[in-house]
């Protein structure tokens, strides 16, 4: 008999206890802990074009200036830049320097003599030993592309040495010139 009481208070307490099924629960609080942003005060972007030409009063533009000057000429059969145009290029390389938005391009070119591939390779050497110059001087390599032309445009078209020597040369343009 006492196990049968024992059993009773038990079966007694257990349903004492769920006297309330989940229905009658009120539900759970969920805290926001994650506080709203401040408002960002934003400020527009200004819009740089670097794709435009340089200003009329640009130095590039002015022929008192240096670098209006735009190309260097080279011997028969050499890409060496010769002495008289290390002043030409210095000046380039400043301006590129403090230009970072400046880009530029410089064509090899050949005269009409040699073949068409070795044209086109001596306006290669020609036009990268102008940009090896130019980032020796602190110029940026994403600044500047070289290119060959090989002898595909000749300033000059007469077989003559003096013709020759005016299409043996490497052509620096800012972009906006090509």
């Amino acid at each position: 008999m006492r196990l049968a009481i024992i059993a009773t208070l038990a079966a007694a307490a257990v349903a004492a206890g769920c006297a309330t099924t989940p229905e009658e629960q009120a539900p759970a609080r969920v805290e926001e802990r994650a506080a709203k942003p401040a408002p960002v005060e934003t400020k527009p972007i200004a819009r740089v074009d670097l794709t435009s030409k340089p200003a009329a009063g640009s130095p590039l533009k002015d022929p008192n200036n240096i670098l209006s000057r735009r190309s260097i000429y080279y011997d028969y059969d050499k890409f060496d830049i010769k002495d008289e145009f290390r002043p030409l290029v210095e000046a380039h390389a400043k301006y590129l320097r403090e230009n970072p938005g400046a880009k530029m391009l410089i064509q090899g070119n050949a005269d009409e003599r040699g073949s068409r591939e070795y044209n086109l390779g001596l306006g290669q050497r020609r036009s990268d030993s102008v940009k090896r110059a130019l980032a020796i001087l602190g110029a940026k390599d994403n600044q500047i592309e070289s290119v060959s032309l090989g002898e595909e445009k000749p300033v000059c078209t007469e077989h003559a040495e003096g013709c020759w020597a005016k299409n043996r040369r490497g052509d620096m343009l800012y972009s906006g010139e090509y």
